[in-house]
């Protein structure tokens, strides 16, 4: 399942709700709490993957007070990018940054956990995702086209989550810091899928499988493993999925009335455990 090897997240979710003692900032209700630590997880992968990727070293030595003692991440390394989109991957990992601080500056958060971001927690979603092992296997740090697809497989699962948990926020401070982070993810994924429908028809070397596949798999397995219908979409759907039922290009991704899809934190983690 995806990201099984970003391990200790059911772990931590748990711990979040059996806690009763952490320090809560003023303005958040304590019911509040567990759905605005619940992401962190996703935050410290998202912050730790960009900025390994564009720079070859993580919050250990940007913000090490923010990792709060956890154990570095396994496998990551950087990436073989070209300027353009290290630099804008590079700048995705300092948003990440800001959004782990924010979390942490709100309600009590936690550790950084144990995140396995080798490449062969990567391969393991891509074999996943086609039903079948890839030889050779996925290497997200190899290019430019490998790196967007293994970044396509993050932002978005945050996206639907704060999405989903909006309407239950009614505490001033708990819905602006879930709607900032949610338009910086939205924008993150929308500058990915962009990025990639401009790529969508190249071949991903050495496999003869186009862009545009990729990413419809990804999301067809996403959609398996929340179990919950259809919230994901690739690069290109059947016309009828389309914006107004009349194109197959799908750049952003949205339900019959182009609404962002919403998931719970049940569906999450399904999706990342």
């Amino acid at each position: 399942m995806i990201f099984a090897y970003f391990s200790l997240l059911i772990f931590l979710f748990l711990q979040l709700l059996s806690s009763s003692g952490a320090a809560i900032g003023s303005n958040v209700l304590k019911s509040y709490v567990d759905l605005l630590e619940f992401p962190l997880n996703l935050e410290y992968m998202e912050a730790e993957f960009f900025l390994w990727g564009s720079f070859g070293y993580g919050l250990d030595s940007f913000a090490p007070e923010l990792a709060d003692g956890g154990p570095s991440p396994i496998g990551a390394r950087i990436a073989k990018l070209s300027p353009l989109i290290r630099d804008v991957i590079a700048q995705f990992g300092f948003q990440e940054v800001g959004h782990v601080r924010a979390i942490k500056n709100t309600v009590a958060g936690f550790s950084r956990s144990l995140l396995n971001l080798s490449r062969e927690a990567f391969a393991t979603v891509m074999n996943d995702a086609f039903g079948h092992q890839l030889e050779p296997p996925f290497n997200p740090y190899a290019n430019d086209i490998n790196y967007l697809i293994a970044s396509y497989v993050i932002p978005y699962i945050g996206l639907t989550g704060y999405v989903g948990a909006n309407p239950k926020l009614h505490s001033p401070t708990a819905k602006r810091l879930l709607d900032g982070r949610l338009g910086v993810e939205s924008g993150q994924d929308a500058f990915l899928r962009a990025l990639l429908h401009e790529r969508g028809s190249k071949n991903v070397e050495p496999y003869g499988i186009t862009v545009i596949e990729f990413t419809n798999r990804i999301s067809e397995l996403r959609n398996k493993l929340g179990r919950h219908g259809l919230k994901d979409e690739g690069l290109k759907v059947k016309p009828t999925v389309g914006a107004e039922g009349k194109i197959r290009g799908n750049i952003l991704v949205g339900d019959k009335y182009s609404i962002s899809y919403d998931r719970t934190p049940e569906e999450i983690l399904r999706i990342v455990y």
